[in-house]
């Protein structure tokens, strides 16, 4: 079973936390600093990781910056009280492939962590790749064939990332307004539809197939384009 690393200052919640993984058949470790996370991260190696956003020393985001920088490609799954869509994308901005709001339900956390591991090497790090769209996460960018560059609007860019994180896994349009909505927008069911729409027509490349799908009845996905 995977090795997981997890940084939590709160006791209570990292004894529950390490006692759900271990239930659950991972090999577990943990620290309660954010120093202590990246000196493990320095010289161990782990499946996931799972940092929470407040920690004393370093913060997860300060960590995820510097593992990132420093070739990192660990998956890490960031545990934070903040759910606005501006400290959500930060987080991801800073390095983090997924992100989960305190509190949240245990069984969540192994589905998200199934998920990191499923996840292909090539979407992790800066820069998110699929087909002939790249999506460079620190310069917020994304351009077709690394020339052609794509100018996106802030919701876009969002769902594009969003999506590029997950490839081949189907969302609803309610879970892509809790996931990438702003709790405060008009996150409609029709607003997804436009959005999704839009953002089609600016990175579609002529004579291929969208990579973003409409799964009828259920959602949408970004497929991967199957390497002939």
């Amino acid at each position: 079973m995977a090795k997981v690393l997890v940084a939590e200052d709160n006791l209570d919640f990292l004894e529950q936390i390490v006692g759900w993984l271990k239930s659950e058949g991972y090999t577990v470790e943990s620290v309660t600093t954010g120093t202590s996370a990246l000196e493990r991260l320095k010289f161990y190696e782990y499946d996931v990781v799972i940092l929470d956003w407040n920690m004393p020393g370093m913060t997860g985001l300060e960590i995820c910056t510097e593992f990132r920088e420093n070739g990192g490609i660990t998956p890490i799954l960031m545990l934070t009280g903040r759910d606005t869509t501006r400290d959500k994308t930060q987080g991801l901005d800073a390095g983090a492939d997924d992100y989960l709001t305190k509190p949240f339900d245990l069984l969540e956390l192994s589905a998200r962590l199934r998920s990191l591991q499923r996840r292909p090497k090539l979407v992790q790090g800066a820069v998110l790749r699929a087909g002939a769209l790249e999506l460079n996460t620190v310069a917020r960018e994304a351009t077709i064939n690394s020339a052609q560059r794509i100018v996106l609007l802030p919701l876009e860019y969002a769902l594009l990332e969003f999506l590029m994180r997950h490839p081949n896994e189907v969302f609803s349009h309610t879970v892509l307004v809790d996931r990438v909505w702003k709790s405060e927008s008009n996150s409609t069911a029709e607003a997804v539809r436009t959005c999704v729409m839009s953002l089609r027509k600016k990175i579609a490349v002529d004579g291929v197939p969208s990579i973003i799908k409409t799964v009828h009845g259920l959602g949408y996905k970004l497929e991967e384009p199957v390497v002939r």
